[in-house]
């Protein structure tokens, strides 16, 4: 029997990142819900249940370490996986293991590997 399909948020600024990942997302599998910045991803969660976060780190108006700081505290069950490309990427991407993500990415990476790292995370989250 299988279970419902997975809830997925994508924010990041990037518009062609957010329908590539959108896309594959989707064709994997999963409800692929997404958002141009942090205050609009912490609206969406208002009135969606997700699983899990895309959250990229270097974004206007709203930073992903914020985005994830918010995310966790008000949605404590949702798996995060942070992302960025910045040039300091690793000092933030540390930041963001400090945080409470469960997983970082540092782009470019491929779909392969986004894919794995949120089956990996979705596999911990549901037994």
């Amino acid at each position: 029997m299988r279970k419902r399909m997975a809830a997925i948020l994508i924010i990041d600024d990037e518009e062609q990142v957010r329908r590539l990942f959108q896309v594959a997302l989707a064709e994997a599998g999963y409800r692929v819900l997404t958002a141009e910045s942090g205050p609009q991803g912490l609206r969406l969660l208002q009135h969606q249940e997700v699983d899990l976060a895309l959250v990229d780190i270097f974004m206007p108006s709203m930073d992903g370490l914020e985005v994830i700081q918010l995310l966790h505290k008000t949605r404590p069950t949702c798996k995060i996986i942070a992302m960025s490309g910045g040039s300091w990427e690793w000092d933030y991407l540390d930041a963001a293991k400090h945080l409470g993500t469960n997983d970082t990415l540092k782009k470019p990476f491929s779909l392969q590997e986004l894919l794995h790292a949120v089956a990996t995370q979705l596999q911990s989250s549901h037994p």
